[in-house]
């Protein structure tokens, strides 16, 4: 199960995690964000990675400062770090693929 994550929290619950963090960068008015949305938690619970969302719309800042400029927008962090992003609605297995995880 995914949870949100602000610019005031991002710090503790994607820097600071023990585990890898995968952010999904959505908004709610993004059709292709929703269609993803269940990949990514199948994707999370196979590959025990904690998976958080940021609102595109309330925390551009925040996605600014990891270059995200289109959604859905999905970035794999381990140890504080971005490792791999994936850009757009793709199927399980290219997802997975973007991100390092096959």
């Amino acid at each position: 199960m995914s949870k949100p994550v602000t610019e005031t929290t991002f710090e503790n619950e994607v820097l600071g995690a023990r585990g890898p963090v995968l952010v999904d960068f959505w908004a709610d008015w993004c059709m292709p964000c929703h269609a993803v949305a269940p990949i990514l938690e199948q994707i999370a619970e196979e590959r025990n990675l904690t998976l958080v969302k940021v609102d595109y719309d309330q925390e551009r800042e925040l996605a600014e400062r990891y270059g995200v400029q289109s959604i859905p927008n999905m970035i794999l962090f381990e140890h504080g770090e971005p490792r791999a992003q994936a850009i757009g609605a793709l199927p399980k297995s290219a997802l997975q693929r973007a991100l390092g995880l096959t």
